[in-house]
């Protein structure tokens, strides 16, 4: 057995230790594994083990690995999700190949996505990032601002708002670690009141991921914890 085909069942093993905590069916939580820094050789080695979803966090290696893999047809197909900061002159990119971009904090991104979404793909599956930490310089929404957003992303053609994401500031104290996600969950709930249809909460990590689960994470995205410690130089294989 390979040393990640064990990190991959040890992964797993936490998300459905964590459901049976939780009292939720473990194909309640699907995981993303963290591909950034990683080559195509690694995602397909992955890939093999049933892993479909990956996420990417940088546009330029995004769409390099799309295009060196896309091709390949492998089955089932791989599921690409954008997971970093998008600036504006990067948007077409992503709204060209992804499957999911679950970082979208202002307006002016979930329209330029929407607008370059192909007509010939199917609507691109959304998130909105919130920022619960409320400190200057932090990515995502202000909580203040999240409705109107949610209101605004969701009249958009090409795109399709699923949920919520975060990165809460890391913490080893399993309580601590909940209270965020915790006040996500509240949040899509609220959202839910509304009127929206959300679905998905888009939170937890390779040191976090059961407490986000306690609180109920449908996604997770783990790289270190699969891959190991990330690699410092991307080649392409």
């Amino acid at each position: 057995m390979t040393q990640l085909e064990t990190c991959w069942i040890q992964v797993h093993q936490r998300i459905e230790s964590a459901c049976r905590l939780a009292g939720r069916d473990p194909d309640s939580v699907q995981l993303i594994a963290v591909s950034k820094t990683r080559t195509a050789r690694e995602i397909l080695a992955l890939h093999a083990l049933g892993q479909a979803r990956f996420g990417e966090n940088y546009v330029q290696e995004f769409v390099a690995k799309w295009e060196a893999l896309t091709p390949r047809a492998v089955v089932p197909p791989l599921e690409w999700h954008f997971i970093g900061a998008l600036q504006r002159n990067k948007t077409r990119a992503v709204a060209e190949r992804a499957d999911w971009v679950h970082s979208i904090d202002r307006l002016k991104i979930a329209q330029r996505l929407s607008d370059q979404r192909p007509a010939d793909r199917p609507a691109l599956q959304v998130c909105l990032q919130v920022d619960l930490s409320g400190e200057p310089g932090k990515a995502g929404i202000a909580e203040a601002d999240l409705e109107p957003l949610a209101a605004a992303t969701a009249e958009l053609p090409g795109l399709r708002l699923r949920g919520l994401m975060a990165l809460p500031p890391p913490s080893t104290d399993p309580t601590e670690q909940r209270r965020p996600f915790r006040r996500l969950r509240e949040l899509l709930d609220r959202l839910n009141a509304r009127g929206h249809r959300l679905d998905t909460l888009s939170m937890g990590m390779s040191g976090d991921l059961e407490a986000a689960i306690l609180e109920g994470a449908t996604l997770v995205r783990v790289g270190t914890a699969l891959f190991g410690p990330r690699n410092a130089q991307v080649t392409q294989a």
